[in-house]
């Protein structure tokens, strides 16, 4: 009983925290993590416990999906040069430079140095896409952002088995077994991913009940990391492949009403385990640090220069990189120099560092105690509440500073022209049916008439069934695949595309028969 009142009381904090911080318009990630660290220090926290598989089985697959679902398909295909580099490169140099740092610092040796960098390697898209919701970033700016902090997660956790298995049994492992280790497990998950993806494509297809659209939904990240640590492979990748397909497929696997409906069990969902899950972070610190050895307590000056190497390595990265796109007209991706400082301060750490860091072994393979374990989770710990407190609390005015932020008239106006165009493409097919005679003038004018009111969704005593009905659908349904062509070619962002789907479902659902 104790336990259910641990998490009620985590929950209720966390839910209240995130409240005041929209109210007070900072980020709730940043606020949740000062406020875990605050309660971390209260005698109620040592009776706060976080096992490995709590985060990594239980929180983090879902977080993930839900981040690889919101990936712009388009904008990911026109940047996969720029988030392969930073994806797989930043995050091999970054875990060299900090476990090379740390053997420096500290009294871990160089086996272990390297675990640490493998943790902190990658940014966490759980923090970046909660952060980004607040920032009016442009849309490939915001999928630059993401996609690397999905992929780059891949790829540091791959990294960190390997380096986890190498440091447990006492030695380094060579370089053809790290890349055969790597390929299997980032090729495998990917594999598994995008068979879980088929699968719930053909099951969704045939599916009409919400309720079981919700339950497969909520599964479907657990079934994708499951499936892939079940067979050797990468769960992470698993889950990013599998979010990636399915989001960029939503609108051909669901109806109208079922979008509505997924989109406020997942939104739920979601928030608490966000609110949660940085809530624990800053929790955690407090008790690692009493549990630290004497000779270990200097550990402070090591996580704040480990903290300030992965921003070093991360602007010197940017710079040439930067400087290359520009150089060679970087196809359709051409970095600024405002892009290119947003990016390198945007690389918050979170919840997947933090399940990496729980996840450390115990003891070696000789079953001895893991020497130094508790420093290394407390540099991890330590550098990801650094990472989310100061990055956090300052992205958004350096947004604002750089001159990227998009200003909220420029997004209106591109969703009202984009309403005025699905009006427009609705006012000519009800012209084509009149010139067809393909429906009584009455009915039709009824739906002329509705057209031109805006406020069409508030009329209550419309007659939402038969003749009428069905033409205001088969309306929307054209408005539909005429924002589904814009959005193709480009002419609207993802915000404007997502806000006018979920416009035009709710039409939709206000037409279906009863």
């Amino acid at each position: 009983m104790q336990s259910v009142q641990i998490v009620l009381f985590l929950v209720a904090m966390a839910t209240v925290v995130a409240t005041f911080a929209g109210r007070i318009r900072v980020p709730a990630p940043s606020l949740l993590v000062v406020a875990g660290v605050a309660v971390g220090m209260l005698p109620i926290a040592e009776q706060i416990h976080v096992t490995p598989e709590i985060v990594s089985l239980v929180v983090l697959p879902p977080l993930l999906y839900a981040a690889g679902e919101e990936l712009s398909w388009r904008e990911l295909r026109r940047l996969w040069r720029p988030v392969t580099l930073l994806a797989v490169g930043l995050v091999l140099v970054s875990a060299a430079a900090v476990g090379f740092v740390t053997t420096l610092l500290t009294p871990l040796p160089i086996a272990l140095g390297f675990v640490l960098g493998a943790v902190l390697a990658s940014t966490d898209p759980v923090a970046v896409t909660a952060l980004g919701r607040r920032l009016a970033l442009p849309p490939r700016l915001q999928t630059l952002v993401q996609a690397e902090s999905l992929f780059n997660d891949a790829t540091s956790l791959i990294l960190f088995r390997i380096a986890t298995a190498a440091a447990v049994a006492g030695g380094v492992a060579g370089w053809s077994s790290v890349a055969v280790d790597f390929v299997r497990l980032a090729a495998g998950g990917a594999v598994v991913g995008a068979v879980v993806a088929a699968g719930v494509s053909f099951v969704r297809r045939r599916t009409e009940d919400p309720i079981l659209e919700s339950v497969v939904a909520l599964i479907v990240p657990y079934l994708g990391y499951v499936l892939a640590e079940a067979v050797g492979a990468s769960g992470v990748t698993a889950v990013i492949v599998s979010a990636v397909i399915i989001g960029a497929r939503q609108h051909e696997l669901t109806d109208a009403r079922i979008r509505l409906q997924l989109a406020a069990v997942y939104g739920t969902v979601i928030f608490l385990l966000e609110s949660v899950v940085f809530s624990l972070i800053g929790l955690q610190l407090p008790g690692q640090i009493r549990h630290l050895a004497a000779s270990e307590r200097p550990w402070v000056a090591a996580v704040l220069v480990v903290a300030l190497t992965l921003v070093v390595v991360r602007v010197a990265w940017m710079v040439p990189l930067t400087a290359l796109f520009q150089r060679r007209g970087g196809g359709r991706f051409r970095p600024s120099w405002p892009v290119s400082a947003v990016v390198s301060w945007a690389g918050a750490r979170g919840v997947v560092p933090l399940a990496a860091a729980l996840s450390i072994p115990l003891t070696t393979a000789s079953g001895q105690p893991l020497p130094h374990r508790g420093l290394l989770v407390v540099l991890a710990t330590g550098v990801i509440v650094i990472s989310l407190v100061v990055q956090g609390f300052t992205l958004a005015p350096l947004v604002r500073l750089s001159g990227l932020a998009v200003p909220a008239g420029d997004s209106q106006a591109e969703y009202v022209r984009a309403r005025r165009r699905l009006t427009d493409v609705a006012a000519r097919h009800v012209e084509q049916l009149a010139d067809l005679e393909a429906a009584p003038p009455a009915v039709l004018h009824q739906v002329r008439r509705s057209l031109r009111i805006q406020q069409e969704l508030d009329q209550e005593q419309e007659d939402l069934t038969g003749t009428y009905g069905q033409i205001r659908r088969e309306v929307v349904a054209v408005q539909a695949e005429a924002l589904a062509r814009m959005h193709a070619a480009g002419e609207i962002g993802e915000g404007t595309y997502r806000r006018l789907q979920r416009r035009l479902d709710r039409q939709d659902l206000r037409y279906i028969e009863e």
